[in-house]
């Protein structure tokens, strides 16, 4: 044991430089995620903001009991884990297509003019998002009902429709995230060896036949972690999006999770029962994780661990 500990120990002084630039991080991440975890106590005490963590009264399971008796909390962990299935089903394919059809373009200033264009949008807020979603669909001046009317068609309220505002959120997400998704995809495919594409050409293969045989296998370690992540945030929501996209009128198919989280602990300052959702949302993502893990690893030797 002692000297496993000296040779692992050699190995981080051999690469001690790069170990600095690791510490940084580490603190970060310590300081900022794992000593967080304490305040996971309040989801087991009637916490009181004057007698602080410690000295609050401790209820048990108390809260998670009226959690799960609650219909409206059934009803917003429905929304929750429908929206983000959705943002699986048909956001998570999107930036795997968009960066195998990069790859084929072969002019690079058009190339990389396709691939700024669709990075930007990751860098706004949803703030700035939010408004020209709101803009660009508004039932009276939004081009999309223009052209529709134009087209003989009756404008909609995209935001304030129970049936078209999922499809919203879906939408706007894979708009702002689809060209960042890429990067990672298009590393993947960078590291194909040129050869197999080349020897595949001589023996007739088309750019279906070496997408469909070459690109697509050397990207499906990149593509199961990929997997396994979206899989775990399943239970998971974009607070900032559907924050400054819903309204009354689409709380029955819009209110997640979050902002459900979100109204019990600020708006209501009711902290523990807060909590105690937000650690059920978690402990739910961690089984997920797990299981999507097991299960890649049955299929294919790809995995996180």
């Amino acid at each position: 044991m002692h000297n496993r500990f000296l040779k692992s120990f050699g190995g981080y002084w051999k690469y001690k430089y790069l170990t600095l630039l690791f510490i940084p991080a580490a603190v970060y991440y310590f300081i900022f995620h794992y000593v967080p975890i304490y305040g996971v106590l309040i989801a087991f005490k009637d916490y009181k903001f004057s007698l602080g963590i410690m000295g609050s009264p401790w209820v048990g399971l108390e809260h998670f009991r009226d959690l799960f008796a609650l219909g409206s909390f059934w009803q917003v962990f429905r929304n929750t884990v429908t929206i983000s299935f959705y943002k699986l089903a048909f956001g998570f394919p999107a930036p795997i297509l968009f960066a195998l059809l990069l790859n084929e373009i072969r002019l690079s200033f058009f190339k990389k003019a396709v691939q700024t264009i669709s990075y930007f949008p990751h860098f706004l807020s949803w703030v700035v998002l939010g408004g020209l979603a709101i803009q660009f669909l508004s039932p009276s001046i939004g081009p999309v009902n223009i052209i529709m009317q134009a087209l003989g068609f009756k404008p909609i309220f995209f935001l304030g429709s129970t049936e078209w505002f999922r499809s919203v959120l879906v939408v706007t997400d894979i708009w702002k995230e689809l060209g960042w998704g890429t990067i990672v995809y298009l590393a993947a495919i960078t590291g194909v060896n040129p050869e197999l594409h080349e020897a595949a050409t001589v023996d007739g293969a088309n750019r279906y036949h070496r997408m469909r045989f070459i690109t697509l296998p050397a990207m499906a370690p990149v593509i199961t972690v990929m997997l396994i992540f979206a899989v775990g945030r399943l239970v998971n929501d974009d607070f900032d999006q559907v924050f400054n996209l819903y309204n009354n009128a689409v709380m029955e198919v819009g209110d997640v999770l979050s902002t459900y989280t979100y109204r019990a602990g600020l708006v209501n300052m009711q902290y523990s029962f807060s909590t105690a959702v937000g650690l059920f949302k978690n402990i739910i993502a961690f089984a997920l994780v797990l299981t999507a893990n097991a299960l890649a690893k049955k299929f294919n030797e790809y995995g996180l661990w």
